[in-house]
């Protein structure tokens, strides 16, 4: 049947049919449809509708309506104190703005028709910051945010006669000015992505072409996968662009950077296994299409396996309520599904087209191929050794040879590194991950000395009682530890009974002991509230603000661990099932790349905080590390498992062990090199989230490479011995002259 298939896809002359098909996909498809960078959506919510502190912003426009919009804030700033002339030039914008505001402008404060002095009441305490906030419409596309910012940029530049967006902001005598809040950051943030992703996309195709050269030593061969990786991208692109346009999909250009290392790095990998067995063939047939049908037959099992085992284990992310993690399903499952067909169509049907030129100029020939080489050429041949041990085989050795010192020596060491974990420290505060020179975190960070830590994001409790209740309230809420002071208690316009408390905290409102502060807020109002004889608290109080947000994606987060990781672990455990039919073999496939996962989580950790200076990662990246080590870490699993199973057929199993380990060793460590330098390129980039996985990940596939594929899997089943098949047949009975001749 493989073979059959082999034939449809790489025959003599189906072979260019196969490529032709591609060329024709990926050309119309891109015409016919968008690419998945023109819908981007990078401002999409994170968020459940239903999450409490979405819930309790929905009551605030409700209740407390307002024109706020999405604010843009416009940070002036003079070490030694703002002058007249800085504030002349704050009306001045304030009143460009009111005569000529700005596409989908929804308000900002008239502070042209105040006074220069009276404007000191909006500076900080010691006069060096003002921040002016302009406000625009919800839902304003980030491109035109981007050109009202740019405007906002010129009328200053135009009217100080310089350019305070290039003076650094602790610069001690003159003025600088940076815009942040919302509309900041998130232009800042889609510019860098934008800029991350073609250096990004450039660094991995360089990566992967030298990798591949220095592997191969033949140009053809180190362009082929690139050309299955690029024909990938360009059918997934646009049809990925498609549902995005749909609305089937959102997209984000954090999900598109990954998905980018993701093929290169997955793709690569697929074809270097196929490229693998077919020079084996090579090796002992003369003729290249029966080579291919067989290397087709040999590794499309194990290609088509480990695929759909990380395209399952991607899909799985649809089941996240957090919508980060949830957006990432769709364009990782689909662009490892499309990369997998390439693997076992395009890719043969371009080796078959080279033969075995595509390995020149170290052309694999048969030893028949070689001796009438020689004779023609009149050159010496020499045979090519046999028995001679390779690297490979020694590993091999060793691992049958002494499997229990193997053993505990990877689990001691794996284990170690695991030990760390508890010691990681998590944070949700999105605008760490950006640079800190990228204007907008500047002007943040700016705001956040000039100010109380708490006046940049008071938490806002939202309860429903009478007017008589309210002092009771605010004493309820202002005994708390961690609150500094609770502003004056605004009743709502449209139902009096409605009360907004602006609670300031005394800790940064982004910080982890800031979020724990919500739970305790929550307790306090409906405290409060059961003493006011309320009825039922639990549904009169609703927080609102940053910190309650952040509180949210937290609770998210650790529900969709909850849910995703033992989800990932099940759909895995259910293919090795079906592909090995061993009970036993799974078991041990899923602990040891679980424990690797676990040593690459507290290895990052220690080189992340340690080395790098990281206080903390992002809540995301365990999952985003478990979704892909766990998958990627079972391919290498897969393939070397296949060849051991596959050679117990014909000889004891120990032997068995010795050639899987010593035949797969060459191609996953080459595979594995250049999975981890892709994910490591991440770390080139200037945005910590994706430097943060970037390490964690290419440690953890370096893991599997070098520790958990060559040794701890292989001795481990050799410990087990034929119990390593159970409930299955073990095989070839190890017979005494067997094992002699093995050996």
């Amino acid at each position: 049947m493989l073979e059959k298939l082999a034939g449809l896809v790489a025959g003599r002359t189906t072979r260019f049919v196969t490529l032709v098909a591609w060329i024709v996909a990926a050309v119309w498809l891109s015409i016919a449809l968008p690419q998945v960078g023109d819908h981007e959506k990078n401002n999409a919510l994170n968020l459940e509708a239903d999450s409490p502190s979405v819930q309790a912003e929905r009551i605030m426009k409700q209740y407390f309506p307002t024109d706020s919009g999405i604010p843009a804030l416009i940070v002036w700033h003079r070490e030694g104190g703002l002058t007249e002339g800085d504030f002349e030039g704050i009306r001045s914008l304030s009143s460009a703005l009111a005569a000529k505001p700005l596409e989908a402008q929804q308000g900002s404060l008239p502070l042209h028709e105040m006074p220069a002095t009276s404007l000191l009441r909006y500076a900080s305490e010691d006069g060096s910051t003002l921040v002016q906030p302009v406000t625009f419409a919800e839902l304003t596309e980030t491109g035109l945010l981007k050109q009202n910012l740019a405007s906002i940029q010129s009328i200053i530049r135009e009217q100080a006669g310089s350019d305070p967006f290039a003076v650094p902001v602790d610069d001690e005598s003159e003025l600088s000015v940076r815009i942040t809040g919302p509309v900041g950051i998130s232009v800042d943030a889609t510019d860098l992505f934008m800029g991350a992703d073609v250096s990004l996309l450039i660094a991995t195709v360089l990566l992967v072409l030298i990798l591949l050269l220095l592997i191969y030593r033949s140009p053809i061969l180190a362009v082929v996968p690139l050309v299955g990786v690029g024909f990938a991208y360009g059918v997934t692109s646009p049809l990925l662009g498609w549902m995005a346009r749909e609305g089937w999909i959102t997209v984000d250009a954090q999900a598109i950077s990954i998905m980018t290392v993701l093929l290169f790095g997955a793709g690569t990998d697929y074809c270097l296994f196929f490229i693998s067995h077919f020079r084996q063939e090579l090796l002992r047939e003369h003729d290249k299409t029966k080579a291919l049908k067989q290397a087709f037959k040999d590794s499309s099992g194990a290609i088509a396996m480990s695929g759909f085992t990380v395209v399952l284990s991607l899909f799985a992310l649809l089941a996240a309520k957090y919508g980060a993690y949830h957006r990432f399903a769709v364009p990782f499952s689909l662009s490892i599904l499309i990369m997998g067909i390439a693997s076992l169509t395009l890719i043969p049907a371009l080796l078959a087209i080279f033969g075995r030129a595509s390995f020149f100029p170290f052309v694999p020939r048969t030893e028949a191929m070689e001796q009438a080489r020689a004779a023609k050429t009149g050159k010496p041949h020499r045979s090519r050794a046999k028995g001679k041990a390779t690297f490979g085989s020694k590993i091999g050795q060793i691992v049958v040879a002494r499997p229990w010192t193997v053993v505990i020596s990877c689990v001691l060491v794996l284990g170690l590194l695991a030990g760390f974990t508890p010691q990681i420290k998590y944070t949700y505060d999105l605008l760490s991950s950006f640079p800190e020179d990228m204007p907008s975190r500047e002007g943040f960070s700016v705001i956040s000395e000039a100010f109380a830590q708490g006046d940049l994001a008071p938490v806002t409790v939202i309860v429903r009682m009478d007017e008589a209740g309210l002092p009771g309230m605010t004493d309820r809420l202002a005994a708390l530890p961690i609150v500094d002071h609770v502003r004056e208690p605004q009743l709502s316009p449209v139902d009096p009974q409605y009360a907004a408390f602006a609670v300031v905290l005394n800790d940064n409102p982004y910080s982890g002991e800031a979020m724990e502060a919500i739970p305790r807020l929550f307790e306090a109002a409906e405290s409060a509230l059961a003493i006011e004889g309320s009825g039922e608290p639990a549904k009169n109080v609703w927080i609102a603000g940053q910190t309650a947000a952040q509180y949210d994606a937290r609770e998210l987060t650790n529900r969709d661990n909850g849910v995703i990781m033992p989800l990932v672990v099940l759909l895995i455990m259910i293919l090795l099932l079906a592909y090995l039919r061993s009970v036993t073999a799974t078991a041990y496939l899923i602990a040891t790349v679980l424990l690797s996962y676990g040593a690459a989580l507290g290895l990052g950790w220690i080189i992340l905080h340690e080395w790098m200076g990281a206080e903390a990662i992002q809540g995301a990246i365990p999952l985003y590390a478990f979704v892909f080590l766990i998958a990627l870490g079972e391919d290498y699993n897969i393939f070397m498992i296949s060849s051991i199973w596959n050679k117990r057929r014909t000889m004891p199993l120990r032997q068995a062990i010795k050639e899987g380990v010593s035949d797969t060793g060459g191609v996953i460590t080459s595979a594995g090199l250049i999975l981890a330098a892709t994910f490591a390129v991440l770390a080139t980039l200037p945005i910590q989230v994706l430097v943060q996985f970037g390490v964690i990940t290419a440690i953890g596939v370096l893991m599997d490479t070098f520790i958990v594929r060559p040794l701890l899997v292989p001795a481990v089943t050799a410990l087990l011995g034929n119990r390593a098949f159970w409930p299955g047949k073990a095989g070839l009975a190890d017979k005494p002259e067997q094992t002699a001749k093995a050996n």
